[in-house]
């Protein structure tokens, strides 16, 4: 670990641990210094997780109340949300994408809290109510309201479609509001981007805190990474 890193070292949690996302950004975090815990549901799923670096830790995040997050929350300093269903159970759905999310949110307090979203995520995300998508619209957009409205320090990471494209490490963001709320007048429309790249974002993230407070829109792209995430803290502040 390098003095750079070691400096900026956090315990950093990863809800959902065992997504495609997830297992791409654990390695990021680990080479960044970081000492990453992720959480799985199952099992089986540990040797995988702790493969990347991390630490696995099997817990069922849609059994546990605000206390169990706290408690499960005790040593960290940034907690990224990037677990959930992604539709096609809507019961399951809100259990876990509204209902446990909004659980970790009050269980996290004034930590830093990373939610991997997506993009247009809003009230009036205009998925019509017979869409498959229709219950994820609604459960993401009421974690994020309730995350926005918490006192943690939160980021909202909102990727377009995802890909299992090779990364470029470039993107394309949406011009930021500056409430941290989606940007639907932007010109800018979803297209997708690579799921590499998402945990390419997720891990700059962490070591950002100037994107507190910022809901970050983004496709693949022509800009590096870095470039686009200073941008982005730029225009939103300015």
């Amino acid at each position: 670990m390098s003095t750079q890193n070691a400096r900026n070292a956090q315990n950093v949690m990863i809800l959902g641990g065992h997504g495609k996302v997830a297992l791409l950004a654990s390695p990021k975090l680990v080479e960044a210094g970081h000492t990453v815990t992720s959480v799985v549901r199952n099992p089986d799923h540990v040797a995988d997780v702790e493969a990347t670096g991390a630490k696995a830790v099997v817990q069922d995040i849609e059994q546990l109340d605000v206390a169990g997050f706290e408690k499960l929350f005790a040593d960290q300093d940034v907690i990224i949300w990037s677990a959930g269903v992604g539709g096609g159970d809507d019961e399951r759905t809100l259990r876990v994408d509204r209902d446990a999310a909004i659980r970790s949110i009050d269980g996290a307090g004034t930590k830093r809290f990373v939610m991997v979203s997506y993009f247009n995520s809003r009230a009036d995300h205009g998925v019509p109510e017979d869409h498959s998508m229709f219950t994820y619209c609604e459960a993401k957009a009421a974690a994020d309201d309730h995350l926005r409205a918490s006192s943690t320090k939160w980021t909202i990471v909102g990727p377009s479609a995802l890909t299992m494209d090779e990364p470029t490490a470039k993107i394309e963001t949406r011009s930021p509001k500056a409430d941290g709320t989606a940007n639907g007048d932007d010109t800018l429309q979803a297209s997708q981007v690579s799921r590499a790249d998402v945990a390419a974002v997720i891990a700059e993230v962490v070591d950002r805190p100037n994107l507190v407070g910022h809901f970050i829109e983004f496709n693949t792209g022509d800009t590096p990474i870095t470039e686009a995430l200073d941008a982005h803290a730029e225009n939103q502040s300015a």
